[in-house]
């Protein structure tokens, strides 16, 4: 079987293994190369991933907009794992409301397993944070957040080659990209309008944090989502997924979600 049929079912380390024989044997072939940096992104593999990528920039020209697009990204989530970990804390894009800083220091509470202090400062911040109606894919909703229980009312975002968190009282809309690449699976590309009017084009993470830990394919491909109990808090792994008081929806089938928000200031 070739390094894509591997892929295909589901056997993600032997379709590694075959394909960085296949490169071997094919040095010069950009689309392996390609393939290889995305199967090592799938697999949390940041640096050798990165390492594809220089390659890549080297032999290619026409691989130097992907390049400059997911070399910092690539960078970032290293950063976005210290944060859920308790040692660094992410930018906030805008000027960050008040809960916001208790929600970043339950994340950091969380992550250095104090899970009693954290939730006190969590549900401060959820209390605290504006419910914002609007609609997500054309549905009616009164409030919309991320199911996983340390972010909530904020989107994870890599803009500008940097990891923020942007607090959904911000934004405007968010229009997601359809999947077309493997890498989407990782990260979608998508477009934000925020409150001010202005606009970004941006990637999303498309799982939750360390979901490359896991040993169910299927968690790692970003294709199920799956709940953690960590002290009381529900950890997502596998895809994002967003919750309203309406229903819940997995990331990668949102086209677009409007929040109903009076024009504010959001600058980064």
């Amino acid at each position: 079987m070739t390094a894509e049929e591997l892929f295909k079912a589901g056997r993600l380390a032997d379709s590694l293994q075959r394909l960085q024989a296949e490169v071997r044997d094919h040095p010069a072939d950009v689309k392996r190369r390609i393939f290889l940096f995305q199967l090592l992104s799938v697999m949390g593999d940041w640096t050798r991933a990165g390492t594809q990528l220089k390659v890549l920039a080297e032999m290619d020209a026409g691989s130097l907009l992907m390049v400059n697009i997911f070399q910092p990204i690539l960078l970032c989530e290293r950063l976005r794992s210290q944060v859920f970990a308790g040692k660094h804390t992410p930018l906030i894009f805008g000027e960050p409301p008040p809960w916001i800083g208790y929600l970043v220091q339950a994340a950091g509470l969380f992550g250095q397993g104090q899970a009693k202090a954290g939730l006190e400062l969590r549900d401060r911040a959820f209390e605290e944070a504006p419910a914002l109606p609007g609609k997500v894919n054309g549905a009616p909703f009164t409030w919309l957040a991320d199911a996983d229980e340390r972010l909530g009312p904020v989107l994870e975002l890599f803009l500008e080659g940097r990891y923020y968190w942007a607090p959904f009282e911000r934004i405007r809309s968010i229009r997601i990209e359809p999947v077309t690449d493997l890498r989407d699976l990782v990260w979608i590309a998508v477009q934000i309008t925020w409150t001010n009017g202005g606009q970004a084009a941006a990637h999303v993470p498309t799982r939750y944090v360390e979901t490359e830990r896991s040993g169910d394919e299927l968690i790692r491909l970003g294709k199920k989502t799956e709940w953690i109990d960590q002290g009381g808090i529900l950890v997502g792994r596998g895809q994002r997924l967003l919750a309203t008081d309406e229903a819940e929806y997995p990331l990668l089938e949102v086209r677009e979600i409007e929040f109903e928000v009076p024009a504010g200031p959001a600058a980064a």
